[in-house]
């Protein structure tokens, strides 16, 4: 994380030293900027994923660093094995504190063309993988009448995402059930509330960005004209996570650089913009 915070400032000021936070997801791009970002605040991170020798080497990176965490293979589709996990980091660190529910994927396809598999398959990891873990790593919360759930969610969950399938979909769904866990749970201490990504460079999109004037095209439609990083959205799952947004609750946060107020400049409107 960027340190902002003055020299005076509590070497805990975010609360999260020692707590146990989950991220799933983790062995890459935004999840791995999330579980950096927990560990370098002092929290015990446990990294899961199904890419179990990923997850093994961003944890084996972050133990040389002096941090503390752990990596779980883990396919979050499966009740079984989200259950198994929970048990897995309960052994290991303690009841969970913070989740942050991370882990997806696309298919890419037209409505009128995409598989049933596709379909359901994204919606299983996108959707039900995020309430299989709320349940799995929320009972320990609820037990400790506190805890913080993030769910990261997207920009196409406001606007669909053409030939995604069911992409845009999945992560509509996940922002109204992060607002159905806030308050079904709420009363039990538990906090629930979604980032939504917008355009950032991972290493899926990387290649994206290789092609001569991509970027500069779409940093042109965000306000801050750039594109954003994994550690724009780690920054803010850890203020999310940590008693300093306690009063945060039920909320869907965009990290887009502004792109979403975006819409009336792109609109072609004669002699005030240039747009084609």
């Amino acid at each position: 994380m960027r340190d902002n915070f003055p020299n005076n400032a509590p070497k805990d000021w975010l609360g999260l030293q020692d707590k146990v936070c989950v991220v799933t997801g983790a062995a890459s791009g935004i999840g791995a900027a999330i579980a950096a970002g927990l560990a370098s605040v002092g929290a015990r991170v446990a990294l899961l994923d199904r890419d179990l020798a990923g997850a093994d080497a961003h944890t084996t990176h972050l133990c040389q660093q002096g941090y503390q965490a752990m990596a779980v293979g883990c396919d979050t589709s499966s009740e079984t094995a989200t259950l198994a996990a929970a048990q897995q980091v309960r052994d290991a660190m303690g009841p969970c504190n913070v989740l942050v529910n991370n882990a997806g994927l696309l298919r890419s396809a037209r409505l009128d063309a995409i598989s049933l598999d596709d379909w359901n398959l994204v919606l299983a990891i996108n959707l039900t993988g995020y309430l299989l873990c709320a349940r799995a790593f929320g009972a320990d919360m609820k037990g400790q009448g506190a805890g913080s759930i993030i769910n990261v969610a997207s920009i196409s969950a406001h606007f669909p995402q053409t030939q995604s399938g069911a992409y845009s979909a999945s992560k509509a769904g996940v922002l109204l059930m992060s607002r159905q866990l806030a308050v079904e749970w709420g009363d039990h201490g538990v906090r629930s509330n979604a980032i939504c990504p917008g355009m950032i460079r991972t290493p899926l999109s990387a290649s994206f960005y290789e092609e001569p004037g991509f970027e500069a095209k779409r940093a042109a439609v965000t306000a801050s004209r750039r594109i954003g990083e994994p550690q724009d959205i780690a920054d803010v799952a850890v203020f999310l996570a940590s008693p300093r947004s306690a009063y945060v609750n039920g909320a869907d946060i965009a990290v887009d650089g502004g792109m979403s107020s975006m819409l009336m400049d792109m609109v072609p409107r004669p002699g005030y913009n240039q747009t084609a």
